[in-house]
């Protein structure tokens, strides 16, 4: 016999007593003698029997001691982002202080609707995504990081719109008045939405472009504004890639303040974010029962050595 096969059933009929008794050497041993507790768990080695399923039996008892996290693009993709990294650096050692495991959730086939986890953390997902609406129908709760928003689970975000707006203000206070912003499509909506509130209050001449059309505009823009850092320090490639001077020909502000920011020739100013407190905040949510609690974070303005006048 493999041991494949062997059940509890199995063992008891080789011991001669019922399930529940071998059951009960496994989940409840104050319920027999010890004698016959050895001599159950005995046959089940000579069986090759292993012991009750983990997950079977965290799932009978309510409790699964995982949490889920579900990341837009997957998890490949979000280990390529420094900021994704720092945010799940934080998940984890809340999740890990709690005693509890921490289940990355696939984003297609039936990862939510079969993940075994007592709650879910939804990072950065699009609005009306399949694998949230799923979660919604196991009534998982919940815990959103920056998107979406969903009426009475909890949600963690940072203050994206003011930040935004605090980087614009800054390259129109240099004296700037010609913009390009960089974004990714539908994943920094208030971002640009800052932007946007800043410059048109200005009456500023900016327009939306991709990174790679940042410096072809016919009247070359002064500045840029970055949705991220990872964009910002794509900028600053193409800068220099060029011939371009930055900041006496283009200055550049991103977001986020990965630690490649203050490294990078020349050094980023930048809107920081605290991504690990971000992700701890959220990782103790979800280890905590959630609510419908929102945190929402500030940023701060860090100015460095790629910004300045306009042909300075």
């Amino acid at each position: 016999m493999t041991a494949g096969r062997v059940t509890l059933n199995t063992i008891a009929e080789a011991v001669g007593v019922s399930r529940t008794t071998v059951s009960n050497a496994y989940n409840r041993p104050d319920q027999l003698a010890p004698e016959l507790r050895e001599r159950i768990l005995a046959t089940a080695a000579e069986l090759g029997y292993a012991g009750p399923d983990p997950a079977a039996r965290r799932l009978r008892s309510g409790h699964s001691g995982t949490v889920g996290l579900l990341l837009a693009g997957g998890l490949a993709r979000a280990l390529e982002d420094p900021a994704a990294g720092l945010l799940l650096r934080g998940i984890a050692r809340a999740v890990e202080a709690a005693g509890l495991g921490l289940l990355f959730v696939p984003e297609h086939g039936g990862g939510v609707r079969d993940a075994v986890v007592g709650a879910l953390g939804v990072y950065s997902v699009p609005a009306g995504h399949a694998s949230v609406q799923a979660a919604l129908e196991r009534r998982l709760p919940l815990v959103v990081i920056d998107r979406p928003r969903l009426p009475g689970h909890a949600y963690v975000g940072t203050d994206e719109r003011g930040g935004a707006r605090r980087a614009a203000e800054h390259l129109l206070a240099l004296g700037h008045r010609r913009f390009a912003v960089v974004s990714e499509p539908d994943v920094h909506r208030e971002r640009l939405a800052g932007y946007r509130k800043a410059l048109d209050a200005a009456g500023a001449d900016w327009s939306r472009r991709q990174l790679r059309g940042v410096l072809a505009a016919d009247q070359r823009p002064t500045a840029v504004l970055a949705a991220s850092d990872r964009l910002a320090l794509g900028v600053l490639d193409a800068a220099r890639a060029a011939g371009l001077r930055v900041p006496q020909d283009l200055s550049v502000v991103g977001f986020d303040d990965l630690p490649s920011a203050a490294g990078s020739l020349p050094p980023l100013t930048t809107i920081r974010q605290p991504l690990v407190e971000k992700g701890e905040i959220a990782g103790r949510l979800l280890t905590a029962a959630p609510t419908d609690h929102a945190a929402i974070l500030p940023v701060e303005l860090v100015v460095r050595g790629s910004t300045a006048p306009p042909g300075r």
